[in-house]
C-alpha cells in the first residue's frame, strides 16, 4: 500500500503539466475557433484538441508498470517519452500563441505599423521552433556530455586528518533504453580518475523492473575508491521490487548497501560515520530511529536517495547529507529570474550545496533521466565532494 500511494504521489508533476497543457491548448483552440471561419473549421479544430489531449493522458497512464506490462515491449518507453515531449511542446506553444494574440489584440486599434507586424511575424516563428530546438538540444548534446563537477564542502573545526577526504558520488543512473553501458562505463572511468577516499551511489539504478539491472551492477563492478564503494536504494529499486536482490548482487561485487546500517571509516586519528537508509516515503516520518546511529566524535555521513529528509537530518546531528533524486531539474526553464522545474513539486534542495547551521547536503543532478530523455539546464555529472577546513 505504500507503495502504491507513493507512485500515486510521484504521478502529481506530470499530471499538473498534463492538466496545464490542455487548459493551455483549449484556451488556443477556443481564441481560433472565435476567428469565425466556419463550421468545418471548428469542428477539425476540436477533434484536434480531443486526439491531442488523449494522447498526452496515454503517456501518463503509461507511466504504469501493469499497461507497460499489458503492451509490452521496449518501444512503451519511446512512445511514452514522444508523448511527453508533445505535452511540454504543445503547453510552451499554447501559452505563447495566447500571450503573442493577446498583444496583438491590446495593439489592434493603434496606427498601422509595418514594424509591428514583422515583430510579431517574428515572434510567430521564434515560438514554433525555439522549443524543438531547445529539446532536441537536451536530447542530443545535453543528455550526453556528462562532465566532473567538483564541490568543496567547508566544514567548522574539521579534523586535519578529514581536510581534503574526497568523496566521488554517482546517482540515478537509470539505465534504460536513454542511458547505455557504454555511458555509465564512461562515468565510473570519470569517477575511478579522481581517486577518491570513498565512493558513493546514491539509488535509481533503474527505472522499471525490464531495464538491465545485472548490466548496471557489472557496470559498477569497477568502481574503486580507498576506502570502499558504499550505496543507499532509491525509489526505482522500492518501485522495481529488486530492493533484496540489488543488496545481494552489489554485495557480490564490492558494492554495500547501507540500509538503516553504518559503516565506521578510519582516516588517520579520525573517522568518518557512513550511515545509508531506503527511500524514504514522500511526506512520512524521515529517518525514524537515525538518531542512534550518530557516532559522537565522528564526522557523520548520511546517503538517502532523496533530499527532503535534510532538516530531519540536521535535527538528528548528521554533518552531511548525501543526495540525488531530483536529477537538478532535469528541464529548468528560468523566467524572470525564477527557476522553473518539477522537483520543485518535491524539495527545496534540488540541485548543489546548501546548508542549515552546521550541517550541509549536497543533492548530484545524477546521470540518467526519467520520462523524457531530455536534460535542459542540468546537465549530467560525477560529482567529487571535497571536505574542506574552514
Amino acid at each position: 500500500m505504500e507503495i502504491v500511494t507513493d507512485r500515486l504521489l510521484s504521478w502529481i508533476p506530470d499530471l499538473s503539466v498534463l492538466v496545464l497543457a490542455c487548459l493551455a491548448q483549449t484556451a488556443a483552440v477556443a481564441t481560433v475557433a472565435r476567428d469565425g471561419r466556419g463550421r468545418p473549421r471548428r469542428w477539425a479544430l476540436l477533434a484536434s484538441l480531443g486526439v491531442s489531449c488523449a494522447a498526452m493522458a496515454l503517456g501518463l497512464l503509461l507511466r504504469s508498470e501493469l499497461l507497460r506490462a499489458a503492451l509490452r515491449g521496449p518501444w512503451t518507453a519511446w512512445l511514452r517519452s514522444l508523448l511527453f515531449a508533445w505535452t511540454l511542446l504543445s503547453l510552451f506553444w499554447a501559452a505563447g500563441f495566447l500571450l503573442l494574440r493577446a498583444v496583438g489584440h491590446f495593439t489592434k486599434g493603434s496606427r498601422f505599423s509595418a514594424a509591428r507586424r514583422g515583430f510579431l511575424g517574428a515572434a510567430y516563428s521564434a515560438l514554433g521552433a525555439a522549443p524543438v530546438a531547445a529539446l532536441a538540444y537536451g536530447t542530443f548534446v545535453q543528455r550526453r556530455n556528462i562532465s566532473l563537477r567538483v564541490h568543496d564542502v567547508p566544514v567548522d573545526d574539521l579534523s586535519p586528518d578529514l581536510n581534503g577526504l574526497r568523496l566521488v558520488q554517482l546517482t540515478d543512473i537509470h539505465m534504460s533504453p536513454f542511458f547505455s553501458r557504454r555511458e555509465l562505463d564512461y562515468a565510473v572511468s570519470l569517477a575511478n580518475e579522481t581517486r577518491a577516499h570513498v565512493a558513493l551511489v546514491t539509488g535509481d539504478l533503474i527505472t522499471t523492473a525490464r531495464d538491465p539491472l545485472d548490466s548496471c551492477l557489472d557496470g559498477l563492478k569497477a568502481l574503486r575508491a580507498d576506502a570502499g564503494v558504499f550505496g543507499c536504494m532509491g525509489n526505482h529499486e522500492k518501485f522495481s521490487h529488486v530492493e533484496a536482490y540489488v543488496d545481494r548482487a552489489g554485495a557480490r561485487q564490492g558494492l554495500r548497501f547501507l540500509r538503516r546500517s553504518t559503516q565506521l571509516l578510519p582516516f588517520g586519528d579520525a573517522h568518518v560515520n557512513l550511515a545509508g537508509v531506503d527511500y524514504q516515503r514522500l511526506h512520512a516520518p524521515y529517518l525514524v530511529g537515525a538518531e542512534q546511529w550518530i557516532v559522537p566524535g565522528a564526522y557523520n555521513i548520511l546517503l538517502s536517495h532523496n533530499p527532503d529528509v535534510f532538516d530531519v537530518a540536521a535535527e538528528k546531528g548528521y554533518d552531511l547529507t548525501v543526495s540525488g533524486h531530483t536529477h537538478g531539474g532535469q528541464v529548468r526553464v528560468e523566467i524572470l529570474g525564477a527557476d522553473l522545474n518539477v522537483a520543485r513539486f518535491y524539495t527545496p534542495y534540488v540541485d548543489g550545496l546548501y546548508t542549515k547551521k552546521t550541517a550541509s547536503i549536497f543533492v548530484s543532478r545524477g546521470l540518467g533521466t526519467i520520462g523524457i530523455p531530455t536534460r535542459l539546464g542540468a546537465p549530467p555529472e560525477v560529482t567529487l565532494l571535497r571536505l574542506c577546513r574552514t
